[in-house]
């Protein structure tokens, strides 16, 4: 409620140890979400199929993000796509620099390394249905040293769908680099956690670098 009303576009719910514990993320707490938020939710944790995501989306989603299950079993971004939309179907990639300009996909939270190489696994993903593709740098989660720049543009390029880059930020500066790099939508959570920034701050910033933002 507190981010919805300070003007967050979107929200992002993620059960982070979900596939870990074989289980989906609660569609109590975006049942609940829904009631107070009118903005669109990303939903994701532990998704494992068609029915896991016609529950969430019942309880109020309109999103769904899945990463563990979707390298388990590919075609399951197809039949989320043929059954809900592609605009429903979020790809979530987490992924590590293994060298320059090599990435690989790891899976439950960044636990398990996948062995596949993270541009590769973009362009699948969309071929198969994926809508969007939520881009996170393990590298640079939390860090606050910016966004990996160079993974996010090498996605972008690739693909023709909007590339949403999560994981890094810590000044403006990390804006205007990562927009440039072709993300189409930025995921901020730990410097809103601990109220390193508010969205008026980022806000201020984007226009201060004539990125183009919605005016609250």
């Amino acid at each position: 409620r507190r981010y919805y009303n300070q003007g967050a576009d979107e929200l992002i719910y993620i059960d982070l140890v979900a596939s870990l514990y074989q289980r989906s993320v609660s569609p109590d707490i975006i049942r609940r979400a829904a009631e107070v938020i009118f903005v669109p939710m990303t939903v994701g944790g532990g998704v494992r199929n068609v029915e896991d995501v016609r529950t969430l989306l019942r309880a109020g989603a309109d999103k769904v993000a899945v990463n563990t299950a979707a390298v388990n079993r590919p075609e399951l971004i197809s039949e989320i796509a043929k059954e809900f939309g592609s605009q429903c179907m979020v790809l979530s990639i987490e992924a590590k620099e293994q060298t320059r300009e090599v990435w690989e996909v790891y899976t439950d939270n960044g636990r398990e390394a996948a062995g596949i190489n993270a541009i590769d696994w973009a362009k699948k993903g969309v071929e198969l249905g994926a809508g969007e593709i939520l881009v996170t740098s393990i590298d640079r989660e939390g860090t606050g040293k910016g966004f990996d720049n160079n993974l996010v543009k090498a996605i972008s390029d690739l693909v023709n769908v909007p590339v949403i880059a999560s994981g890094g930020y810590g000044e403006k500066n990390h804006l205007k680099e990562i927009t440039t790099a072709g993300a189409d939508a930025i995921a901020f959570a730990d410097t809103l956690h601990f109220s390193k920034s508010t969205f008026s701050d980022i806000r201020n910033y984007a226009q201060e670098l004539d990125i183009n933002t919605r005016q609250i």
